[in-house]
């Protein structure tokens, strides 16, 4: 059980589109919710074409994290996490 005054870890996969490529999206996470990253792995060429990934630890308050997800949410970014996929 986790409560609101717990650190704790979640995984995700999240998708970025070549529209979010030159868009500060991790350093947001870090700065506007205040959650430690850890990238585990990626690909996001400078000049890529396509879409690119990120693999994220993402470490914080169970609240911190949820509002960090919904922003991403809101921002329509697609998300994989443990349990399930968001397409937004």
């Amino acid at each position: 059980m986790v409560t609101d005054g717990q650190i704790i870890h979640k995984k995700i996969r999240l998708r970025i589109p070549t529209n979010f490529h030159q868009e500060p999206v991790i350093s947001r996470l870090v700065s506007d919710y205040g959650l430690t990253i850890n990238i585990t792995a990626a690909i996001l060429g400078a000049n890529a074409v396509g879409d690119g990934w990120f693999e994220l630890d993402l470490q914080g308050f169970a609240t911190q994290i949820d509002d960090a997800i919904n922003w991403l949410r809101d921002i329509e970014l697609e998300i994989w996490d443990e349990n399930s996929v968001s397409d937004w």
